[in-house]
This record gives C-alpha cells, structure tokens and sequence, in this order.
C-alpha cells in the first residue's frame, strides 16, 4: 500500500517539474521575443 504511494508521489513530482520547466522555457522565450521586438 505505502510503496504504490509513494511511487505516485515520484510520478507526480516528475509531471509537477516538466510544467515547472514548460512554463520556464515559454517564460524565457515570451521575454527574449519582447526584448527583439522593443529593439526593431
């Protein structure tokens, strides 16, 4: 019972961190396209 739980803990930690690295990487390239487009 304890090991199944645990083991969904991980599965949803690794869903958490790969939205936590999606939501960086839109973050970044949201700010270098508005850096480009405040240069033009």
């Amino acid at each position: 019972m304890m090991e199944n739980f645990f083991i969904s803990l991980e599965i949803m930690a690794e869903g958490m961190g790969g939205i936590f690295a999606a939501c960086l990487i839109i973050m970044a390239s949201v700010w270098i396209m508005s850096k480009l487009s405040g240069k033009n």
